[in-house]
């Protein structure tokens, strides 16, 4: 691993993509950015935080419906059904349109003509563990989150996964920031290739993307 290597441990934080985007681009220190769409790299990049001939498309995901563990309901994936009315209460997911989940959310719920009669249920939030949170609490009905994210849910289940044409690829770019430290195209490239990274992405549900 990493540190066995005698490299010094990493250290990471999360948030949103877009909290993370924001606080790179104001200048806080960071080496590797993670994003978990392509939009917020690109932010960065066209304002030359980042080193673009270091990006890659590393990671996959899938968009899943989640719900409080045994309070499920009858939900077919396609478009005609009559999704408002399947369920009671909110729906919570990412904000649309600042959240990268919540992006993508709409895309699907749009795609399956299901977003006209949901728009005044729908809570978004700063981040898919927000509205994870609220599904588990009993707080939302329902949710719509990334399928890596479902798993460490011991409060909720996954009801139903959307399909993968009713939404943009949901991909994770990962780049050096521009002034990273020198050894930090070391760790990226252990991230892309090495067996060990490999195992735990695919552990926690991601597709590698460069394998």
């Amino acid at each position: 691993m990493w540190q066995q290597a005698g490299h010094p441990p990493p250290v990471l934080s999360f948030a949103g993509s877009s909290t993370l985007a924001k606080q790179i681009e104001a200048g806080a220190p960071a080496d590797l950015y993670a994003s978990a769409d392509l939009a917020w790299m690109d932010y960065l990049q066209e304002r030359r935080r980042i080193d673009p001939s270091s990006r890659v498309n590393l990671l996959g995901n899938e968009l899943v419906l989640i719900v409080p563990r045994g309070q499920t309901f009858r939900v077919e994936m396609r478009p005609g059904f009559d999704f408002g009315h399947a369920f009671s209460g909110r729906l919570c997911t990412g904000e649309p349109g600042t959240v990268p989940a919540g992006t993508y959310a709409r895309q699907s719920l749009e795609a399956l003509g299901w977003w006209p009669a949901l728009q005044g249920r729908i809570v978004g939030t700063e981040d898919v563990r927000s509205a994870l949170a609220f599904v588990a609490r009993g707080e939302c009905a329902a949710g719509i989150v990334y399928a890596t994210d479902a798993t460490v849910g011991a409060a909720v289940q996954v009801l139903a996964r959307f399909p993968a044409d009713t939404h943009q690829p949901i991909v994770y770019p990962f780049a050096l920031v521009s002034d990273s430290r020198s050894d930090s195209r070391a760790f990226l490239d252990f991230l892309k290739s090495s067996p060990e990274a490999v195992q735990v992405f695919v552990h926690h549900g991601f597709s590698v993307l460069t394998h």
